[in-house]
């Protein structure tokens, strides 16, 4: 009985062992995502009246959470049951990633119309701002869902060797460690200039340090997510473009004398403005189509 106590604890120590090299290789590989998983939902949770951005934030986290519920079993079972399919939806993942970072690139340099934000001047009733509010939340968790799906799968594709548990313990714990690591610096993100606010107004002193402090806070909050959103396009690319070297066996080895990054990042830009057209000139097909 003793010794079977202790091969148990041998078995439990290996499976530490084997979810902590597991989960330091998955972090890495998933590490890319989050950067834009950051910059998308700190532009998504920002914009609303002061005192609602916490609450708001805390709606979407739950989202979140819920959204890897759902998503954690289902990968779980295609991968015990159906791992081949895991490649087809991490190559189908790594084509939408590509297109993410193509279309943002695009919109870069011919930007659309800007979408409809909420203006914290503009006088609302209560039940208006509480449907707004409702609305981005919604639209926030939709999204959350997509990138969730992108981290689980691309998380999963780097542990497809390892048992069923070790696999479990490890895409779990990257799971809720991107839930609770992107939100809480997301509530940092989307507070700094009410922090800045609250400085400036600390003292009558013109001009004085806590001024100064606060209105560095406040002007550099935009600027703080717009650099998410350029290296969290940036990370797209990379994370894309490995998905290709790494899973298709033509790009493996693919010119050895340029470093692994670049290839991968214009593999991922190829891969993404191809991915572009093609959507683009399908819309303008089906447009056509219904005049």
């Amino acid at each position: 009985m003793a010794s079977g106590f202790f091969a148990l604890l041998d078995d439990i120590a290996a499976l530490m062992d084997d979810v902590a090299v597991m989960s330091k290789v998955a972090g890495k590989k998933t590490a890319g995502l989050l950067g834009d998983d950051l910059a998308v939902n700190a532009e998504k949770a920002s914009g609303f009246v002061s005192s609602r951005e916490l609450p708001v934030l805390w709606k979407i986290t739950k989202g979140s959470l819920l959204n890897k519920l759902i998503i954690l079993p289902l990968g779980f079972l295609l991968s015990a049951f159906l791992p081949s399919v895991i490649h087809i939806i991490l190559l189908i993942g790594g084509l939408y990633l590509a297109y993410e970072g193509a279309e943002k690139i695009y919109e870069f340099f011919f930007p659309h119309k800007e979408h409809k934000k909420i203006d914290t001047t503009e006088k609302l009733s209560k039940e208006e701002i509480l449907a707004r509010e409702k609305e981005k939340v919604k639209s926030a968790i939709l999204t959350d869902f997509i990138l969730s799906v992108e981290i689980v799968i691309v998380a999963l594709g780097t542990v497809e060797e390892a048992e069923l548990p070790t696999k479990i313990v490890v895409v779990s714990m990257i799971a809720i460690l991107a839930t609770i690591g992107v939100y809480g610096i997301v509530a940092l993100i989307v507070r700094m200039d009410d922090f800045g606010t609250k400085l400036i107004n600390l003292n009558e002193e013109e001009d004085s340090f806590s001024d100064k402090v606060g209105k560095f806070l406040v002007s550099a909050l935009p600027k703080v997510i717009k650099g998410l959103s350029v290296i969290g396009t940036i990370a797209l690319m990379l994370v894309s473009g490995g998905i290709f070297v790494h899973n298709l066996d033509f790009l493996h080895g693919i010119f050895p004398q340029i470093p692994a990054m670049i290839t991968e990042f214009c593999v991922g830009l190829i891969v993404g403005f191809i991915v572009l057209i093609v959507v683009k000139g399908i819309s303008k097909i089906i447009k056509s189509f219904k005049k």
